[in-house]
């Protein structure tokens, strides 16, 4: 079945996901892929909140931008890194992340680190998308 859409599964004959995320995505043939790099809980000022939480919501927002950027929305997304160096509140996290993606989860990777780019920086979340 040849089709234009982004297909995501979650396969009978593994686990079920721990989260809100597919197991597999595929990228329908001849699509453009995007690949962008990490964005951090910064804002258009240059700060970068002490609070995890207000970080997420800035990524977030930030990652919303972006794709808004290259004419692009959260049905393109299709693969997720996240990076932290802190335990996620995943009952605030996956509010934020249900906002922007709805019904339509990528394949995602989690990460807890011991350090990001900057001293300040406490979550970071690359995307990649396709269209």
């Amino acid at each position: 079945m040849t089709t234009n859409k982004i297909i995501r599964l979650i396969p009978n004959n593994i686990p079920t996901p721990v989260g809100n995320y597919s197991h597999v995505t595929i990228i329908p043939r001849n699509s453009d892929l995007y690949t962008f790099s990490g964005q951090i809980g910064i804002d258009n000022n240059g700060t970068t909140p002490e609070n995890f939480n207000e970080q997420v919501i800035l990524t977030f927002k930030n990652i919303k931008e972006l794709l808004n950027s290259q004419d692009l929305d959260a049905e393109n997304v299709i693969k997720v890194n996240i990076w932290a160096t802190e335990e996620i509140d995943w009952e605030f996290f996956d509010q934020e992340w249900e906002n922007l993606f709805k019904k339509n989860h990528p394949s995602m990777t989690i990460a807890y680190i011991t350090a990001l780019g900057l001293p300040e920086l406490k979550i970071e979340i690359e995307i990649w998308a396709a269209k």
